[in-house]
C-alpha cells in the first residue's frame, strides 16, 4: 500500500525477457520467444523522504513507501485494445509518447525504478513506455547482454512503429542508456529502412553515456536517411564504465566517452545537440549514470521532454552543453579536433556535413565514400 502522499508512476513494459520461475520476480535475464506487455505502477516516497536523483531500493518485502519504492500493482497487457486504453488513460494534452531502453547489467526491477524516478524527477507527463531486453544483470555477461541487444531489435522496431502508427499518438521521444542506445539507433536504423524513413512523429532520440562504437554509430546515423529526429547525446570523458568496455573493444572510443565539445557548432547544423558531464558530480562511482541520478541533468531532460531549448536558459550549464561530432567524420575531420567550437574552420565544417551525408555512389580515386 502507498503512502497517502507518496508519488505514482504508471507504465507500460514491453519485453523480450523470458517470465521468471521465481514467484518474486515476474522476468529473467534469458531470452523470451515473444514480446510481453504489462502495466506497472510503481509508488516513489514522498519528496521529503528523498532526493532527485535516488531510487530507494526496497530492504524488505513488502517495502516501506513511506521511504522505499515499491510495485503498487502489475497488470497483464493482453491485447492492442487493452493497449490503447492504457494509453488513452495515461496520455497528456499533447499525445506524448517517452519511449526508455536500459542500458547493460540491468535487471527487470532495475529498468521500471530506474524508469520510474527518471519520469518522476524529470517532472515529464508524457505516457512512459519501458522496453526491457534481456540482460542478465552481471558484470561478466557482457557479451551475453551485447547479443541480447541484438536479439531484440526488431521487437523494438515494432514498438517504435506501433506507437507512430496510432492516431492517438502525436509525438515520440525515444530516451537510451548506455548498451541500450546501440539497441535504439539500430532499431531506428531498422524503421528508416522499412519505412524508407524514420517516421516524422519521433521528435527527439537521447542517447545516455552512449556504448557505441563511434565508427558504427556515424554509419548508423548516415542510415537513418536525411530526415532525422533531433539527437542529444550525454557523454562524459570521466566515464569508467565506458572506458572499460572500450578496451573490451579493441580500443575503439565509444561515443559516450569521447570529447565532443571542440565540434559543438558543427553538429548544431546536423541536428545534434552534446551535453557533457565530465564535471558533473554523480552518484555513480564510475560515472555512468549522471544522466538519471543527477538533478541538473534530470531536470535538463525534463525540459527537452516538454520542448524546450537544452539550454534552459542556464548560462552556466549551457556552457558545457553543444553539439559535436568529433570522430564522427573521418581524418579530414579529426584534425580539427584540438580547436575551439568558436572557430572551427569551415573546411572541417564542410567534411562533417559530407561525411554526414549518404553516399553518392560514385567512384573518386579508386574509392567510394562509406
Amino acid at each position: 500500500m502507498a503512502a497517502t502522499d507518496a508519488n505514482r508512476v504508471d507504465m507500460l513494459v514491453a519485453t523480450t525477457r523470458k517470465p521468471s520461475d521465481d514467484p518474486g520476480r515476474l522476468y529473467s535475464g534469458e531470452r523470451g520467444t515473444a514480446i510481453s506487455l504489462n502495466s506497472v505502477t510503481v509508488s516513489i516516497p514522498p519528496d521529503r523522504n528523498r532526493k532527485i536523483g535516488e531510487v530507494q531500493w526496497p530492504s524488505r518485502v513488502p517495502p516501506n513507501p513511506e521511504k522505499e519504492f515499491a510495485v503498487l500493482d502489475v497488470g497483464k497487457v493482453a491485447s492492442e485494445g487493452q493497449a490503447l486504453k492504457w494509453f488513452r488513460k495515461n496520455r497528456n494534452a499533447k499525445r506524448q509518447v517517452l519511449i526508455f531502453v536500459h542500458g547493460f547489467n540491468n535487471t527487470y526491477a532495475d529498468a521500471v525504478f530506474r524508469f520510474a524516478q527518471i519520469v518522476h524527477d524529470s517532472g515529464t507527463d508524457a505516457a512512459p513506455i519501458l522496453f526491457a531486453w534481456p540482460s542478465r544483470a552481471r558484470v561478466f555477461d557482457y557479451l551475453y547482454d551485447k547479443e541480447s541487444a541484438n536479439y531484440s531489435r526488431r521487437a523494438l522496431e515494432d514498438l517504435i512503429l506501433q506507437a507512430t502508427r496510432s492516431p492517438d499518438v502525436d509525438d515520440v521521444t525515444i530516451l537510451a542508456h548506455s548498451m541500450g542506445t546501440w539497441l535504439a539507433a539500430e532499431a531506428l536504423r531498422g524503421v528508416a529502412m522499412r519505412e524508407k524513413a524514420i517516421p516524422a512523429k519521433i521528435k527527439n532520440v537521447v542517447l545516455a553515456s552512449p556504448d557505441i562504437d563511434i565508427d558504427v554509430f556515424r554509419r548508423q546515423f548516415l542510415e537513418m536517411g536525411a530526415k532525422r529526429p533531433h539527437f542529444a547525446i550525454v557523454t562524459s570523458t570521466r566515464d569508467k564504465a565506458l572506458g572499460a568496455s572500450r578496451w573490451l573493444s579493441g580500443g575503439v572510443e565509444r561515443i559516450g566517452g569521447a570529447d565532443l565539445r571542440p565540434y559543438a557548432a558543427a553538429l548544431e547544423e546536423l541536428g545534434v545537440s552534446v551535453i557533457d558531464t565530465s564535471a558533473i558530480a554523480s552518484n555513480d562511482p564510475l560515472g555512468h549514470n549522471a544522466f538519471a541520478d543527477s538533478p541538473e541533468i534530470v531536470r535538463l531532460l525534463g525540459r527537452r521532454l516538454a520542448g524546450q531549448s537544452l539550454s534552459g536558459g542556464d548560462a552556466t550549464f549551457a556552457d558545457r552543453a553543444g553539439v559535436a561530432a568529433a570522430n564522427f567524420a573521418g581524418s579530414a575531420a579529426r584534425v580539427a579536433v584540438a580547436g575551439p567550437a568558436s572557430v572551427i574552420s569551415g573546411e572541417a565544417r564542410e567534411v562533417l556535413k559530407r561525411e554526414l551525408s549518404p553516399s553518392t555512389g560514385e567512384i573518386v580515386d579508386g574509392q567510394i565514400s562509406y
